[in-house]
């Protein structure tokens, strides 16, 4: 009995925690959509001039409780391709341009739009394809618990630097702890990101693996995109 009325504390208390976590997007999310309009026009822009059309690369991504939804995104890299008519590496399809508007990451202004429509949230786990997801088996659904986000702990403890498990291991330590203060934190965190660049916390990193490997029955297969 003891047990069961925890359980409904704890339920009780992360949907409250879920409801704040809903308000805090739309406040703003709803805010940089207007503030940031000229950013967005410049940014579209400026996609024109370097990549040509279409301006938004969309692809399809598994969302909260892995439901998938279409992620928007600039476009930051040509279809130039080689002789064989196959696509060249990412890097050479990037101009200078470009590679500076995904290191500043105004390329992902278009997700305050998913973010207003309920499918993401601003911080929480990069969306990841479905594929991946199941991938991962159990921690690709407790991944999935929450919405995924514009930012999140994974990308301001490393991002690109980290490995496919660090990345996991940060997201589930995420699910675990979030709260509005912990977004919030990881805002300002991602700020300095963009100012300062990436940067591995050794840390944050060293304590997500040992959370993830003391949760029972969770495996990280090898080989899964992060």
């Amino acid at each position: 009995m003891r047990m069961e009325s925890q359980l409904a504390t704890f339920a009780t208390h992360r949907a409250g925690s879920m409801r704040v976590k809903r308000l805090f997007d739309l406040l703003v999310a709803g805010s940089l959509s207007i503030v940031t309009l000229p950013l967005i026009a410049a940014t579209a822009t400026a996609v024109h001039v370097a990549v040509g059309r279409p301006l938004i690369f969309r692809q399809e991504r598994a969302g909260q409780f892995m439901r998938t939804f279409h992620i928007g995104k600039f476009r930051t890299m040509t279809d130039a391709r080689d002789a064989a008519g196959q696509l060249l590496p990412d890097d050479l399809r990037q101009t200078r341009l470009t590679k500076f508007l995904r290191r500043i990451r105004v390329d992902e202004l278009p997700q305050l739009f998913a973010i207003l429509r309920g499918e993401m949230s601003f911080v929480g786990p990069r969306p990841l394809p479905l594929a991946t997801l199941r991938a991962f088996g159990e921690s690709g659904r407790i991944r999935c618990s929450v919405p995924p986000g514009m930012t999140g702990w994974a990308q301001v403890n490393g991002n690109t630097r980290l490995t496919d498990e660090q990345k996991m291991a940060l997201d589930i330590w995420y699910v675990d702890n979030h709260s509005l203060a912990m977004d919030m934190w990881i805002v300002l965190l991602t700020i300095r990101t963009i100012i300062l660049g990436e940067r591995l916390n050794t840390a944050n990193i060293e304590n997500a693996l040992l959370h993830l490997r003391q949760r029972s029955g969770l495996r990280q297969p090898s080989g899964a995109e992060g």
